[in-house]
Order: C-alpha cells, then structure tokens, then sequence
C-alpha cells in the first residue's frame, strides 16, 4: 500500500465489554474495523463483569490488533500514531487498551494520542457523513451517558445538557431486567416494543425545570416497576410487549423533545446522534421525523458505528493529531474522565 502521503492511525477500544482495533486512514477512511465482542460471556450475569471484562480484553486485544493491520493491509512501520480510547469506562478494561497502545507507540517510536470515548462516539458520524464539519449538535445516547452536546470544532464541545441520575441505555437495562429479557437490554426492549402499543400506559416524561436539556430516567424506570408491582397485586395480566413499547416511546418522547429544543435555542442546522442507543430505529425514526419538521439536517452513524468500535476512536485521534496533541508513556486510565477534560 503506498502511505506516503497518508496519516495512518491503529486505533485501540477496550473501554467496555469490546475489545477492538481499527485503522483509519486520513481521518474518515476506515481501511479495517475489528471487534471482539463479550456480549455472550456477560450475560450469564445479566450485566457487566469488570473483573472477567478486564481478563478477556487482556486474551483478545494482540490477536484484534493484528487482524486490524492485516484486514487494513499494512504493517506497524507504516502507521503515523498510535489512538487510544483512555475514558471513560471501565479502569481495568481501559488500563488493558492503554498499556497496549503505549507499548506499540513506544517499540515503533510512534506518537501517541489518548482519546475521550464520547467524542469518539461524537466522531463516528465523520466516517459515513463526509461533508459534516462542526458546527453542528450532538445527541448521546449509551449505556452510560446520555449527554445534548454543542461541537463548536474538531476536539471543541460544549456539554448542553446531561442526565441527572440513570443514563438511557442504564434505563433500558434495567426495565428490560425487570420485565425478565435479560442483558444485553436495549435490542431486546426493542424488539419485544414492536409486538406492543406504544400508547398503551401513560408512562411520565420528565421534564427538569432548570434545564430544559437535561435528562432524568430514574423516575421513569420506578414508573414501569410500580405497574408491573400494582398488576401483579391487583391480578391483573401484565402484558409485557406494551410495557416494553411504552417505556420506549417515553425515552424517545423525552430525547427527541430536549433536542429539538435545543436545535431550535440554538439555530443549529444539523443535528446528529451518536452511541449505543443511538442505534436503536424507532429513536433513529422519530429524530429524522422531528429533523425533518424542522428543515434540519439530520446524521448519524451506522449501527455497527454506534455500539463501541475502534474507528470511532481513529477518527477522534486523527482530528487530536492533526492539532499537535501528544501523550507521554505517563498517560493512565480516567475512569470518570469528563468530555472535554485534558489529561
């Protein structure tokens, strides 16, 4: 492959229950994008084990490596830096990620460029939006974080609204535990919401009074445990599929609501989404409606893009090189690293 002229990224994911690797090429180009998922593994526990996270990622992380350089059809001496996900997540899942990554860098002489999970997520709709540039608003939505972002520029975010307790993707979890669907929740929720009406219980849509972009779930989530606990005492059938479609239905209502707020406060033109949750249709559905109401342009990345991938993170570390950004051997996990925060 002649990469003379090409900035070449490895980059390394391991934030989470995914061991991944990627090499992007120029910042939007992903020449290879290899992901070990535990999906399978975790749930036998009905969620994430931190502890069995960390040893697997430590089993699987040499052999994504390669598979990533050999897909992508280069060798180690042809990479222009060394990207990788540094918070946050999990602290031993990242410390596996991060160790590696460092070792590459170090061995190969390579700069290195740690990088924010999020604004990888933020930067996955690069990849398969070429022509999207900052300005533009950003909606995450993942198991962990449900933030309303302003992107000003490449690295440049203004955090305009958070959840307050649950994250969406946590509310998923939980409520599809509750109902007895098991882990992982959110495609399950999903699927079982398209047997039901999503009208069919008055679920609450929380409104935070001080912010109107802010997020709040933990009400929701008590909401579906106190009728499913209220039909089980009076009982009555509970039927599960219209549970499932009507708590759906009142996250969507709440995030698309608090965006198209902050589209219209804003004067944004383009509106994007990005995370796990993100990939979920029905909410991908109702933005693109509400996007199209209001003449805004609307993105977002594929699903294979949304869930944790390692091309995200080679686009975000391309724009944080492009920029002279550099990490010494010194650079460490940030388990509650904060968007925007610089270590």
């Amino acid at each position: 492959m002649n990469v003379e002229n090409d900035v070449l990224l490895l980059a390394i994911e391991s934030s989470c229950d995914e061991t991944a690797a990627s090499v992007v090429k120029n910042g939007r180009t992903v020449l290879s994008n290899v992901i070990s998922s535990q999906i399978e593994l975790h749930k036998l526990y009905g969620g994430v084990v931190p502890e069995i996270a960390s040893r697997k990622h430590i089993e699987k992380i040499n052999q994504v490596v390669k598979e990533a350089l050999d897909t992508a059809g280069v060798t180690l001496d042809d990479l222009s830096a060394i990207g990788v996900t540094y918070g946050p997540g999990l602290v031993g899942a990242l410390l596996v990620g991060v160790a590696e990554a460092k070792a590459i860098a170090y061995a190969k002489k390579l700069p290195l460029v740690g990088v924010h999970h999020i604004e990888g997520h933020i930067c996955a709709n690069y990849i398969e939006n070429p022509d999207l540039e900052p300005p533009f608003l950003c909606l995450v939505v993942s198991g962990g974080h449900t933030h309303l972002v302003r992107v000003k520029d490449y690295g440049a975010y203004e955090i305009l609204g958070r959840t307050r307790d649950d994250a969406a993707g946590e509310a998923f979890d939980k409520v599809a535990r509750a109902i007895g669907l098991g882990y992982p929740g959110g495609p399950k929720i999903e699927k079982l919401a398209k047997e039901g009406d999503p009208h069919a219980i008055p679920f609450p849509r929380a409104k935070i009074e001080d912010c109107a972009y802010d997020f709040s779930f933990s009400g929701l989530k008590s909401a579906v445990l106190n009728y499913m606990n209220g039909c089980k005492m009076k009982g009555e059938a509970v039927n599960e599929a219209d549970i499932a479609a009507s708590f759906q239905q009142a996250v969507i209502d709440v995030l698309v609501r608090n965006a198209m707020q902050a589209v219209e406060d804003y004067q944004a033109d383009t509106l994007a989404i990005a995370g796990g949750v993100a990939s979920n249709g029905t909410l991908r559905e109702a933005v693109q409606k509400a996007c199209r109401e209001k003449g805004v342009r609307f993105c977002h990345p594929s699903p294979i893009l949304c869930t944790d991938n390692a091309a995200m993170i080679g686009t975000a570390a391309y724009y944080e090189y492009q920029k002279g950004v550099r990490h010494g051997w010194d650079l460490n996990a940030v388990p509650n690293l904060k968007l925007g925060e610089r270590v």
